[in-house]
């Protein structure tokens, strides 16, 4: 796979999952801007990454800030082929009677109402430069499996996978190709038990997992960058599972 002058767009771009993948991105040739709300964390993984990356300060819950997040990349770097919509939280846990209507309404405004504005936008952008691939991160919890005390995660995150294949219907015409991928547990905080180290982690997943262990965000990367890709091209309206089996 090759992404030599590519411009990709990965919101939530600074950490976990999403500096895995704008990692992978700019190693295989992309210009790739990272966005984001905390501009610190933004610039110290464009540092990390290196001169193909920049960032954008970008809220994508609100309509006018995803818009000015496309518009900004096109403007600095004259296009946007590719878009991976990352940005997620996993917000309030609890029993679903308990859950907070606030938390509610923070879950899902980040990753699913984030998810519709970051793609509208995207997409206006891409149709009208003839095209483009967007893949969003969705979960195996959701559409795939559920778990005690995730109801608002779930729910967000099934939605996305929904909203994935409705919009790639829309939108393939357009040589819009959007597709979805759901992670399982990876090594990132959120798959850290309240008080758990690493070394515990792995001791529970063990036993917890098919694979035996949580996936390494590289490579989930991997599966983004593939569905990206024109190795993919046939592919369309698709969520791909990577949680070793979890939800087999």
């Amino acid at each position: 796979m090759t992404f030599d002058g590519s411009i990709a767009l990965v919101t939530g771009g600074a950490g976990g999952i999403g500096r895995a993948i704008a990692r992978a991105f700019a190693r295989d040739g992309a210009t790739v801007v990272l966005a984001g709300r905390d501009a610190t964390a933004l610039a110290d993984a464009v540092k990390e990454i290196g001169p193909c990356a920049d960032h954008v300060v970008a809220d994508v819950t609100d309509t006018s800030s995803a818009a000015r997040m496309v518009e900004t990349v096109a403007a600095r770097h004259g296009g946007l082929h590719v878009a991976v919509n990352n940005a997620g939280i996993l917000g309030a846990t609890g029993p679903l009677a308990d859950v907070d209507e606030a938390a509610w309404d923070d879950v899902l405004a980040v990753n699913l109402t984030g998810v519709f504005l970051s793609m509208k936008h995207e997409i206006a952008y891409m149709r009208g430069q003839g095209g483009g691939t967007i893949v969003n991160i969705a979960s195996n919890i959701g559409a795939h499996g559920r778990r005690p005390g995730l109801a608002a995660y779930a729910a967000s995150k099934a939605a996305v996978s929904a909203l994935t294949r409705a919009a790639a219907l829309d939108h393939i015409a357009d040589g819009v190709r959007i597709n979805a991928v759901s992670p399982g547990a990876s090594d990132t905080p959120m798959s850290l038990l309240p008080g758990e180290t690493r070394a515990q982690r792995a001791e529970r997943m063990r036993t917890a997992a098919p694979s035996g262990r949580v996936a390494d965000t590289s490579e989930v990367a991997e599966t983004v960058l593939w569905l990206a890709s024109d190795a993919s091209g046939h592919v369309v309206g698709h969520d791909l599972v990577v949680d070793g089996g979890a939800t087999a």
